[in-house]
């Protein structure tokens, strides 16, 4: 039977970033909205459950590398190319398929209980990541790493990403909770033959492409002396063309940008990764202004070092206003949109993101029972967001629903044992740092 949830804050993320005051929002018996408005409005017979706080959608996080919750930590002081080089990648090489699986387990509870129900993955063993999204009942964009480096050969990642797409199709499990795509890693680890091949591989299939660009100033050195810079060398080579999510994407010329606005690629903005391995500071305000779709995404767990997206809201917003000093250039309400409705935007996602008929019921509730929210819920709709953004956080969450069905509650989540989950991953740290 329809179950409705009636709350005094319901924000929808609709483009306005309207704020309903005494809403409520019914999930039909399929999992997906049938009804977001006024509670005096809600049409026909529901099971009704009385919320205090607030409700808004599931947050998005457009680039992730969730089974590095057992890399956590190792080698954090160090710059982005020697982090990967002389500790990550050696490391990752050391995985089995069970690691990765108790790693995006413990990193999936980790995100539902600060309200993230959708996160984009590059990584590998596919399989194992969809088993852990499914048993936690999250959602999730699995992207398969595609690279050449130590452990790893891309024409075998290729041919194993093409052959889950085949089998399993584009989206699967309960709700649509999987989605697949091509997680080609970057310019500069695959040639251009390579990645025009991924890319012919992904629009054949319709699917996403999930690419680094532009993240360290010196990464890409060779490809900026033979074609200018990464975007434009992949323009040049047709990479293009079908659905494009460019992570970090901070180094742009004004030249790049109006490449990705031409193209319709996407940006996944990683703020707190970005600050934390003295990446740059994303064009924020210049792709946007240039009409590019621009999500925020937390990165790995072992770059951040956490999967917390309210952090890297307010990141995103803080670091926008110190690089341009204008405190105007993101407020409250641009962030929220960017991390829910802008997030499904920059993956080509009507489904998710919003409040909205027919959308998945992908809802987080948020307590107010907090200093951030002293004043209580009956203040100007501008401090509302302003005191949800900049003081709230993911503390405040109290309950998530994936595709209808409870996921958190209480701040815990319901399907998945978070003690036992955190063992599972801390035993693989231990080992590998053993040597083992």
């Amino acid at each position: 039977m329809r179950q409705r949830l009636r709350a005094p804050i319901v924000l929808p993320c609709d483009p306005a970033c309207s704020v309903l005051r005494d809403g409520a929002v019914d999930i039909e018996e399929d999992g997906r909205i049938g009804y977001v408005g006024p509670f005096s409005s809600a049409p026909g017979e529901a099971v009704l459950t009385e919320l205090t706080g607030i409700l808004l959608p599931g947050l998005v996080n457009t680039h992730a590398h969730t089974p590095m919750t057992v890399l956590r930590g190792m080698g954090g002081d160090l710059p982005l190319l020697r982090w990967l080089q002389d500790v990550i990648w050696p490391a990752e090489a050391r995985l089995t398929a069970s690691d990765m699986h108790a790693g995006m387990l413990l990193g999936s509870v980790e995100m539902l209980r600060a309200g993230v129900t959708t996160s984009v993955e590059m990584y590998f063993n596919l399989e194992e990541l969809s088993r852990a999204v499914l048993r936690t009942g999250a959602r999730a964009v699995l992207t398969g790493g595609i690279i050449e480096a130590p452990g790893f050969t891309w024409r075998k990642l290729l041919d194993e990403m093409n052959a889950m797409i085949d089998t399993h199709g584009l989206r699967f499990g309960p709700g649509d909770r999987i989605e697949l795509g091509y997680g080609p890693h970057s310019a500069y680890t695959l040639s251009p033959e390579v990645l025009v091949e991924v890319a012919s591989a992904a629009r054949a299939r319709d699917a996403l492409m999930h690419i680094h660009v532009a993240e360290a100033a010196l990464e890409d050195a060779a490809q900026r002396e033979s074609h200018g810079s990464v975007p434009r060398l992949l323009e040049s080579i047709g990479f293009f063309g079908g659905r494009v999510l460019a992570a970090h994407s901070i180094h742009l010329s004004d030249e790049d940008i109006a490449v990705f606005a031409a193209n319709g690629v996407a940006v996944a903005h990683c703020p707190g990764s970005n600050a934390k391995l003295a990446s740059g500071i994303a064009r924020v305000r210049d792709l946007r202004a240039a009409g590019v779709p621009v999500g925020i995404g937390t990165d790995g767990p072992a770059s951040n070092d956490d999967l917390d997206l309210w952090e890297d809201i307010r990141l995103a917003a803080m670091l926008a206003r110190l690089s341009t000093m204008d405190a105007s250039v993101l407020v409250a309400s641009d962030v929220l949109l960017m991390a829910t409705r802008g997030g499904a935007d920059a993956l080509g996602r009507t489904d998710i993101g919003a409040l909205e008929t027919g959308r998945w019921a992908d809802i987080v509730h948020m307590s107010v029972d907090s200093p951030a929210f002293a004043g209580g819920v009956d203040v100007p709709d501008v401090q509302l967001l302003s005191n949800l953004v900049w003081a709230a956080g993911a503390r405040q969450v109290q309950d998530v629903w994936v595709a209808g069905d409870q996921v958190v509650s209480l701040g815990e989540t319901t399907l998945v044992d978070r003690a036992e989950a955190q063992a599972a991953a801390g035993a693989v740290t231990r080992r590998l740092i053993a040597g083992g």
